[in-house]
């Protein structure tokens, strides 16, 4: 966060860890799912190898299905929650899968496994051929959800215990839901779980951030999973392809929806940025802001559009000096009288609402220098953060001098609250380094 040589000596001594050395070791729970997911995978090709295939159409057909739902992720946007739509619903659907055409199936938990796997193996090739493979932890997560949907059903189904429960009628439909429910909740707490350990944020937002997704192109995957398993248990193997375009059709919408939200996060930027180019502020100063206030607004428990706004505003937060006929020396808005930071914050919220841009995020630029007590959380975040930022730029202080003149600050200009949380957000290596230029 600093932008001298001297300043990142100084963020060395205080703690916070910069390069690839401070990402080399995995965290325990990473490597425990993965270790699951190896296990789990060597398992069903071990026993599908032993005991032979059970039903080799159906494994092939739903083997193809997944490596090209798998293929399809080809060209994902960054942001896409689920970018491999089509081979997340066919796996959950064979996973549930109990009949075929009014005849039914036999093909076991470690077969479903095998067939995944195996499925994943032959798509990764040309995917790694050009260095863009799946991430291990989505194909670990993969693995444990569908086989947690597939202990869920097949051992029920096989020992016919639920035909005496649900039969073949509605309640049977209502049992496939129920099951996916159960998964998607599953495959939350996943990648809750992952994201906590590698990034040290607080896991219940985080955990809410992942079930407001199921919402979204989730529900179609869960959705496409149950009516697969039904389709081909009513009219056989040949209701796949059929049952497939509503999906894609999902798929190709979400994908733009994401391409025309992150134009519309690129546009914010190229906007910051307009600061940076006219001097007034520093190179890579607002980026530098917008990753810490992000860290430390998921340190504080915010989530969903609450992080947007924020993240949003701390990028825009100094486009009001703009209006400047003599730029702040530095850009630095935090050593200024407080009449005078109100009056640029007051600017700078005129002219982001004449962008288009969500109100909210007006609202907490022109809050921004108001006193902590008046202000929104979003608000006290952007001024803690921009002010350390500042601070940072004056060599003699440095990330320690930065952090001990934010406390001395707190009886009137910054939330107690904000500043511990930077400070430890700090203190365990802060978010990914953005270094100027």
């Amino acid at each position: 966060m600093t932008r001298t040589g001297a300043g990142s000596g100084a963020r060395a001594r205080s703690g916070v860890r910069t390069g690839a050395g401070a990402r080399t070791r995995l965290p325990p729970a990473v490597l425990t799912v993965r270790a699951a997911a190896a296990l789990l995978a060597v398992a069903g090709l071990g026993n599908t190898l032993w005991t032979g295939i059970h039903e080799p159409g159906h494994a092939l057909a739903f083997g193809v299905l997944i490596t090209v739902g798998e293929l399809a992720r080809w060209g994902a946007l960054p942001g896409e929650r689920e970018p491999a739509p089509l081979g997340a619903a066919g796996a959950l659907a064979y996973a549930l899968l109990g009949r075929s055409g009014g005849e039914s199936t036999h093909h076991g938990v470690l077969q479903v496994v095998a067939v995944l796997v195996a499925a994943h193996l032959v798509a990764c090739v040309p995917h790694v051929a050009r260095g863009t493979g799946p991430a291990p932890d989505q194909v670990a997560r993969r693995v444990l959800t569908v086989t947690f949907a597939a202990v869920c059903f097949q051992p029920l189904y096989n020992s016919s215990r639920n035909a005496s429960w649900s039969g073949e009628g509605p309640y049977y439909v209502l049992l496939l839901l129920a099951i996916l429910v159960l998964t998607a909740l599953c495959d939350a707490v996943l990648a809750a779980l992952l994201l906590r350990s590698r990034t040290r944020h607080p896991y219940p937002p985080l955990l809410r951030d992942e079930l407001r997704g199921l919402l979204g192109i989730g529900s179609a995957v869960c959705a496409t999973g149950v009516v697969m398993a039904l389709g081909v248990a009513v009219a056989g193997l040949w209701a796949l392809p059929v049952l497939c375009v509503p999906l894609l059709l999902t798929h190709v919408s979400f994908r733009r929806f994401v391409a025309v939200r992150t134009t519309y996060r690129q546009t914010i930027a190229s906007l910051a940025r307009s600061t940076e180019i006219a001097g007034y502020t520093p190179h890579g100063h607002a980026r530098r802001v917008a990753v810490l206030c992000r860290a430390v607004g998921r340190e504080l428990g915010l989530s969903g559009n609450r992080l947007t706004v924020l993240e949003h505003a701390a990028l825009m937060h100094d486009i009001g000096q703009l209006s400047l006929v003599d730029p702040v020396p530095d850009g630095a808005t935090a050593t200024l009288p407080a009449a005078e930071q109100r009056r640029i914050a007051l600017l700078g919220g005129a002219v982001v609402r004449q962008t288009g841009v969500d109100p909210e995020v007006a609202v907490v630029v022109e809050r921004q220098a108001d006193p902590y007590r008046e202000q929104p959380l979003s608000a006290r975040i952007v001024r803690t953060v921009n002010a350390y930022d500042d601070l940072c730029g004056e060599s003699l202080i440095g990330p320690l001098g930065a952090l001990e003149q934010l406390r001395l600050g707190t009886a009137h200009d910054f939330s107690p609250e904000v500043v511990e949380s930077l400070a430890r957000v700090l203190a365990r290596g802060g978010p990914a380094p953005v270094l100027p230029g």
